[in-house]
């Protein structure tokens, strides 16, 4: 019980109180029922863990652009049982089932509808399956449901489509992923080149169609934290690593050059200095590039710059 202290009895002017349990509000003087039949708004049982309390809340509130119904979702269940545990009869199980399938229906009734539903259900499926943050999804669901006005979507490619809408959510928020990553995340390994291509040109398209949508450019830094962070290499690596592309940045090394080769080139010339055991085949499997083109980057840094490096004195030991 709880005790109301911003209202009071309409008889006696007594504080009021909450009886949950049984639904009702009393008065805590003369008795009288002042409410009854109350809704409860609370979760389906008591727990003391707030993790279980928020996984028995009876709803969140909370609507996403990731679902065509905005989330504002409604199901059927399948059951051969009512809310009390009672069975259901064979009539009213067959009623139950034309009105599931009726309802499944309703929901995706346009061909549009259908189509978004497919392609945010893509989107969906790919950003978990790549590892991106909600973020992403929620912004890729924006940029999709404001194509219509813009782009022509009807008869494109759906994993073309969905690789083009992440890539461009992945340049507003911020996030280092090529276009074939994404496109190596939904389709088979047979068809990435082919569909690659294809998203490249409905990501033009969208840019050309949606120009008032601007990105921000994407600096060797995050292509350097990008792969630092995928091949587990040391902080102190990346830190390296990172001041040594700060120090060369007014250079033409990276001119007309591929940005991941030369973030992976200064990570292996950092892990070197430092000497760490990091592998060429690591480092390149994880940025897209070859060996050579490892080799040959390093080469031009080492050839262009000087490198000179001062490691801290270990405090002595007492």
């Amino acid at each position: 019980m709880n005790i109301l202290q911003t209202q009071s009895c309409p008889e006696c002017q007594a504080s009021l109180v909450d009886d949950i349990q049984n639904g009702e509000i009393i008065c805590s003087g003369c008795g009288v029922v002042v409410a009854e039949q109350m809704v409860d708004y609370g979760p389906e049982t008591k727990s003391a863990n707030l993790e279980d309390r928020m996984k028995l809340a009876r709803a969140t509130g909370q609507t996403t652009y990731s679902q065509h119904d905005l989330g504002i979702t409604t199901e059927i269940s399948i059951s051969t049982k009512d809310f009390s545990g009672k069975t259901i009869n064979h009539q009213v199980a067959n009623q139950m089932h034309n009105l599931r399938k009726w309802q499944q229906r309703v929901r995706v009734s346009s061909p549009r509808e259908r189509r978004l539903a497919n392609v945010l259900s893509k989107l969906g499926e790919t950003c978990d399956g790549l590892n991106l943050s909600k973020n992403v999804l929620e912004t890729a669901s924006m940029i999709y449901r404001n194509l219509d006005g813009h782009v022509e979507v009807k008869g494109k490619s759906v994993a073309s489509i969905t690789a083009a809408t992440i890539y461009m959510a992945c340049k507003q928020c911020d996030v280092v992923r090529s276009l074939e990553e994404i496109c190596r995340g939904i389709c088979a390994p047979k068809d990435v080149k082919s569909k690659t291509k294809l998203a490249a040109k409905y990501y033009r398209t969208m840019v050309m169609e949606m120009g008032h949508v601007n990105a921000p450019v994407v600096t060797m830094d995050k292509y350097i934290s990008k792969i630092a962070n995928m091949t587990q290499t040391e902080v102190r690596v990346e830190r390296l690593a990172l001041e040594i592309a700060e120090k060369t940045k007014g250079s033409s090394i990276a001119d007309g050059k591929a940005p991941n080769g030369i973030a992976a080139a200064y990570l292996y010339v950092a892990s070197v200095l430092l000497g760490q055991n990091v592998l060429q085949r690591d480092v390149s499997s994880i940025a897209g590039v070859t060996e050579v083109t490892i080799r040959n980057r390093c080469k031009e840094i080492l050839t262009y710059y000087k490198l000179k490096i001062t490691l801290r004195p270990s405090l002595a030991k007492f």
